[in-house]
């Protein structure tokens, strides 16, 4: 199964047609994405047997995946490539930090850059479906809704600021949480922790690996996390990037006017993102 949100309502998509919920449902199900994922075995359940209906999807552009979770999760250094072009050595366990929930955007926007030092990751993102709390990493994907591309755009001044880094700060301005363009439900794919990640900058390959090259893979992330604090429904896990982010080049290469940024994960599809002068 696949949704996206227009317009802030929550939709399904079939093939090329997107179907507003809430009018699919006949009010059975909210537009309130949030409130989707709150019921979401129900409402999946709902979706595999709904036959075709003559509904008009909202206009505008497509949305964030989960545009207002209560909770927004990243970890750091989740790669092995990445934490040895970071210097760093290869946590024991997954470095956590939050993105603040105001950075959240759609898949296809322009990104304005508070700085001169704006750098690229992407990521493979989960969108929680269940609560999830004190979970066995063997049953964590059935608490998953499922899985979109995400950005975590990184200001690198900011992030630097200080007696101690700042990372939550320096990647959480407005637009440096793009997601989407679709959320895809796990049996969607062979294999949930083996897709395909790439990152280009003005059509260059930046950034090409597998998630299945994650030091913590998904279901570790939901067990740890859970374990400290519950995980609620429609909550966002940014699962770390692979190596290739500019502030790790020689020599350094930041975010200009005018580049473009295309960022796809195998079997979900990419976003797209234009900078501009703030």
């Amino acid at each position: 199964m696949r949704t996206t949100t227009r317009a802030g309502r929550m939709c399904l998509v079939t093939g090329e047609a997107v179907i507003d919920v809430e009018q699919a449902s006949a009010g059975r199900f909210p537009a309130d994405p949030l409130t989707v994922f709150e019921e979401w075995d129900v409402f999946r359940s709902w979706a595999a047997e709904l036959e075709a209906v003559d509904v008009q999807a909202p206009t505008g552009p497509d949305g964030s995946a989960s545009p207002t979770p209560r909770q927004v999760f990243a970890i750091g250094l989740n790669y092995r490539d990445h934490a040895e072009e970071a210097g760093l050595a290869v946590p024991e366990s997954p470095s956590v930090f939050t993105k603040f929930a105001t950075s959240l955007t759609g898949p296809d926007t322009q990104l304005r850059l508070p700085g001169g030092r704006v750098d690229w990751e992407a990521e493979l993102v989960v969108v929680m479906g269940r609560r999830a709390e004190h979970v066995a990493a063997g049953d964590a994907w059935s608490y998953v809704a499922g899985l979109t591309v995400g950005q975590d755009y990184s200001e690198r001044d900011v992030q630097s600021v200080g007696p101690v880094p700042q990372f939550s700060l320096g990647k959480s301005f407005p637009g440096f949480a793009p997601t989407g363009p679709v959320l895809v439900t796990a049996d969607e794919f062979a294999d949930p922790d083996d897709l395909a990640i790439e990152c280009l900058v003005n059509g260059e390959s930046v950034q090409k690996s597998r998630t299945s090259s994650m030091i913590f893979p998904v279901p570790e992330l939901i067990a740890r996390l859970s374990a400290v604090c519950p995980l609620l429904p429609g909550d966002l896990i940014f699962t770390g990037t692979p190596s290739g982010v500019g502030h790790a080049r020689t020599p350094q290469r930041y975010l200009r006017p005018g580049d473009e940024v295309v960022t796809r994960i195998e079997g979900i599809g990419q976003l797209r993102q234009t900078c501009v002068a703030a």
